[in-house]
């Protein structure tokens, strides 16, 4: 069967290839079929191909292999989950395989859509964001690669502006190092010389001091690897996805009233994950400075004006920003990114990644550790919703977690010191103590001691924070009035307003409900019946605020 991707390029798969019989071939081509109407990419399609794969060789090693879906069982599909579910590789597996299976009618019912139905836990991201060193690595060897190239480039585009006005003496070295300019901008390519042995070499090496790409042809033009390392800056800055850069037009410019200082680019994202009529959105970045987010894009417009200015001309209407030149002319295979123009390519593939992370010898591929860590460094989403910002970045991430360590700390601390605050911090005794010195609602020990001293000295607390004191003792004489208070500070959270009777009374009734525990629930409610008209006068002050010390 084919496939056709959203550039309308084709790719076939043959069903016949399976190792499973004629009858279960047929029927999932014709589940693939139905299922690829909604696909825009042959990466899809590759995906949901290579997981049917390793379905049908497990198909095939079974004892007693289907002839077609509708003799498949529950305990196979039971075997087939038990092989895969282990690891994040068989659990996308699973999904993919399921969601083919699910739409056959014959599965729709019975022990096997009962199998095929069960909750297939959910991938675990293995990405781990950068440590500030690891991260200074990685952006300091795309800083050097881009950094040089840009300059290389602008310093020949003087050049060549130079030439073009006639601005150079004609004969000089730097006239004709000009034309040479001028002929690569239209060419992609210096002028070469064809050996009697077919082969060809530079014309003009001496002139431009080597036959190197440094020398020639990436004088005016980006090698592969210098668009990969300006991906990479890019992609710290903005948190951008790899594929991002495949597609990317050309930022255009925003109108500003009266700046003259700034310049404001209107970036559009493309992410086709997001759905049809949800895959573009547009970013608005100023370069208001040398350190400000848009001198990136305005660097990546010079570094990569020839380049789109040619492939314009060869290709009217390709707009692209992220354009390189290849060394030499290659097959394209990967169908899902724009085709080269000539000697052009454009965005940056996986390979062109591996391979980047390997000549400056990293730990694989920057891209998604670098998104990742540049998503959890804002604190916010980036091109994703607040969902995935908070399932797929932040909390899954070892690094997040190991740097958050001290902000739960503190705050299971002053989780601590706010439960400490709403209980009886004083002494529950049987007995009172001549020596205390009595108050409406405890015993005082030593008021002297009190952690609210008053300013003339002695306590300055109100009644009610005697509870929170430890100076404070309690015995069964208190409990009849501390029960009744109990009994009045619930009956107002009924009648006052949410906000005004949390910030007045909340925490004097959590630290009588915490004496109520210590002194026992019988013992309390027993209290209740021996409160007499002097409790209630005293409680009826207490709450009206008229009791003071």
């Amino acid at each position: 069967m084919t496939v056709v991707n959203k550039a309308g390029y084709k790719k076939e798969y043959d069903f016949a290839d399976l190792p499973v019989p004629e009858r279960i071939q047929r029927s999932l081509a014709a589940l693939f079929a139905a299922q690829s109407r909604r696909w825009t990419s042959h990466g899809t399609a590759k995906f949901n191909w290579q997981k049917l794969l390793v379905f049908t060789r497990f198909l095939s090693q079974l004892e007693s292999p289907p002839n077609d879906l509708d003799e498949l069982s529950a305990a196979t599909l039971k075997r087939w989950r038990t092989t895969h579910v282990s690891t994040n590789t068989g659990k996308a597996t699973l999904r993919a395989v399921h969601a083919l299976l699910k739409q056959d009618p014959r599965l729709a019912s019975g022990p096997v859509a009962d199998e095929l139905a069960r909750r297939i836990p959910t991938v675990k991201p293995s990405k781990r964001s950068y440590e500030e060193a690891e991260r200074g690595r990685v952006l300091l060897a795309a800083q050097r690669q881009f950094r040089s190239a840009w300059l290389r480039i602008r310093e020949n585009t003087c050049l060549l502006e130079n030439w073009r006005a006639d601005g150079l003496v004609k004969g000089s070295r730097e006239w004709r190092l000009g034309k040479v300019l001028d002929q690569l901008s239209r060419t992609a390519d210096v002028p070469r010389t064809v050996l009697p042995s077919g082969t060809t070499t530079v014309t003009n090496h001496r002139l431009l001091g080597g036959r190197n790409p440094e020398k020639t042809w990436s004088r005016l033009f980006l090698t592969r690897m210098e668009l990969t390392a300006l991906a990479v800056l890019l992609t710290d800055r903005f948190a951008w996805n790899l594929s991002i850069y495949d597609r990317m037009p050309t930022p255009t410019t925003v109108p500003s009233a009266g700046e003259t200082a700034s310049v404001t680019y209107q970036v559009q994202v493309e992410k086709r994950r997001a759905g049809g009529g949800r895959w573009f959105s547009t970013e608005n970045i100023t370069d208001f400075g040398a350190d400000s987010p848009g001198r990136l894009i305005t660097q990546a417009l010079e570094a990569t004006a020839h380049g789109r200015a040619l492939a314009a001309r060869l290709v009217p209407g390709t707009d692209l920003l992220m354009v390189a030149r290849m060394h030499r002319h290659g097959v394209h295979q990967d169908m899902d990114r724009p085709r080269p123009v000539g000697l052009l390519t454009f965005g940056v593939s996986q390979d062109d990644a591996t391979y980047w992370a390997e000549i400056h010898r990293l730990a694989g591929s920057p891209f998604q550790r670098t998104r990742r860590t540049t998503v959890t460094r804002e604190g916010r989403p980036l091109q994703h919703t607040q969902g995935t910002h908070q399932s797929v970045y932040v909390l899954p991430d070892e690094r997040v977690q190991v740097t958050s360590q001290g902000v739960f700390e503190a705050g299971a601390l002053e989780a601590l010191k706010q439960a400490q605050a709403v209980v009886f911090a004083g002494h529950v005794t049987n007995a009172p103590d001549p020596a205390h010195q009595e108050t409406a609602t405890a015993d005082c020990e030593d008021e002297t001691t009190s952690p609210w001293p008053a300013p003339e000295g002695g306590c300055g607390a109100n009644f009610l924070l005697c509870l929170a004191c430890r100076n404070a003792h309690v015995h069964p004489g208190h409990h009849p009035r501390l029960a009744h208070l109990h009994q009045q500070l619930q009956s107002l959270q009924s009648v006052l307003p949410e906000h005004a009777w949390r910030e007045r009374w909340c925490d004097h009734l959590l630290r009588l409900e915490d004496l109520r525990d210590k002194v026992g629930a019988a013992a309390w409610n027993v209290a209740l019946a021996k409160v007499d008209d002097n409790d209630r006068a005293l409680v009826q002050l207490l709450v009206q605020g008229e009791l003071a010390p």
